[in-house]
């Protein structure tokens, strides 16, 4: 069906985003980043004013809060991907589908059929040992620590979980995110979600820059990836609300589908930041693969 399809390709570019993420923030600082990020972003959406426009009122309330949400999870995001391998980063997104699902069943009432059953077994398991590796498994991945600390200091070590944490916070708010996205696309058109979307976001960003007088160089406009970020972005949300104004979507499926990007998120690690530790990480990633692949059957 062409929801999945679409859902596919939203899964993909969220990988090479999360790649040039990580690229874009050797160059500049995070807030460089993601300012300058989300207004590119939204200078890209301005061309769909004429059909963003006559929304009904309460909803610029709604778009407004699930900016907010987003505000607060890109916050969290991007200073995990920063200093977190992004092979590692990647993978512990999965996580997402575990928020994304229960919110499903518990305020859509969604329920979920014997493959996808299945597949949220394999998905939980790639994740689980993701964090436990098999004993027997050591031999074959001697030389890989699945969260590489580089020294014994404890601050490190203590900065370095509450990099994770701020990882599975991103995605608990994310979730919520995409379960409004399905909320609201009942009601209102892609074009007015994607627009006052992002929209709320530059005010958001303006308004926290002003406040903590951060300073934000102009040198940023020449980060070529911050432009590839803000390309892939705009493509994929668009994609992934088209989705969700389709009936036969489900968030539950669609969630899991979207999990296809860690595959990208593993693969750059290695061939564009030369991080080593992902051979485990990419049986993991294998495994969970095979699991949305048994949902979506």
């Amino acid at each position: 069906m062409i929801w999945i399809l679409l859902v596919l390709l939203y899964g993909l570019f969220k990988g090479l985003r999360e790649i040039a993420k990580k690229k874009a923030m050797t160059h500049n600082t995070v807030m460089e980043v993601l300012v300058s990020y989300t207004i590119l972003s939204f200078i890209m959406v301005i061309p769909q004013v004429p059909n963003a426009m006559g929304m009904p009122g309460k909803f610029y309330f709604y778009v407004a809060l699930k900016s907010l949400i987003i505000f607060i999870a890109w916050m969290c995001s991007f200073r995990s991907i920063k200093h977190l391998p992004v092979s590692l980063y990647g993978i512990l997104d999965l996580s997402r589908v575990l928020f994304a699902t229960l919110l499903a069943m518990v305020v859509l009432q969604e329920t979920l059929n014997t493959n996808q059953i299945i597949g949220m077994v394999f998905v939980c398991g790639g994740l689980i040992l993701l964090k436990f590796k098999p004993k027997f498994l050591n031999k074959l991945f001697e030389n890989e620590n699945d969260l590489t600390i580089t020294t014994d200091s404890k601050g490190i070590q203590n900065r370095t979980w509450l990099y994770i944490l701020g990882a599975f916070i991103s995605c608990l708010l994310n979730a919520t995110s995409g379960l409004m996205d399905k909320i609201l696309m009942k009601d209102i058109n892609s074009s007015q979600l994607q627009f006052w979307y992002m929209l709320f976001l530059v005010i958001y960003y303006v308004i926290y820059v002003i406040v903590t007088k951060t300073k934000i160089s102009l040198s940023v406009l020449k980060n070529g990836w911050i432009w590839l970020m803000a390309v892939i972005f705009v493509i994929a949300d668009y994609a992934l609300f088209v989705a969700n104004a389709n009936p036969d979507s489900r968030v539950t499926v669609m969630t899991l589908i979207k999990q296809s990007g860690c595959i990208i998120t593993i693969i750059g690690g290695r061939l564009v930041f030369k991080e080593k530790n992902t051979g485990y990480r990419l049986l993991c990633a294998t495994i969970i693969i095979a699991g949305i692949v048994i949902a979506v059957m």
